[in-house]
């Protein structure tokens, strides 16, 4: 049988993986809940999907799923401290940040990159996290145009001089 894998070598193995950084938030109860994540993908286009990994437990998650739907603040790369901000658990994320009310109420993070409002379609238990699949309600992108904010091998990077290879 072979050895079980070392979960701080799969950190190390998965960080040379680049993601997109995002800020989830939501509305539940009155109360705003967002939190920083970058597990989150595209599922399909008919219907219209996506997909994120949320801590299990996390306030924020259990926000999203007794509220039934959520927004994805795609960050661009200035918005390092929206992300560390929305990381640090058991705050008040949204004090003293101006806010822009979306769809449904939910609140948008100035200055990203793009927005998605999603409904909650399913919740999956794997591991220690829950995968939420969401269905778009809305989506736009941002007329300021920019560069995302990206995290590899541990920190925050950017894509300076991106171009299209294609």
């Amino acid at each position: 049988m072979p050895e079980a894998v070392d979960p701080l070598e799969f950190r190390r193995v998965m960080g040379h993986f680049p993601t997109g950084v995002s800020v989830l938030t939501t509305v539940d109860e009155g109360k705003r809940h967002g939190m920083t994540a970058n597990s989150l993908t595209s599922v399909s286009i008919e219907p219209v999907m996506i997909l994120a990994c949320l801590t299990r437990g996390a306030r924020t998650a259990l926000a999203i799923q007794t509220a039934g739907h959520f927004a994805v603040n795609i960050l661009a790369d200035h918005q390092e401290d929206v992300s560390r901000r929305f990381a640090k658990p058991g705050q008040d994320h949204f004090e003293g940040l101006d806010v822009i009310d979306g769809h449904r109420g939910i609140p948008l993070l100035p200055g990203c990159l793009a927005y998605l409002v999603c409904n909650v379609d399913d919740v999956v238990q794997a591991g220690d996290h829950d995968i939420v699949l969401g269905n778009v309600e809305a989506c736009e992108m941002s007329s300021n145009g920019g560069n995302p904010l990206v995290f590899f091998q541990g920190g925050y990077r950017t894509l300076p001089g991106m171009r299209s290879l294609g």
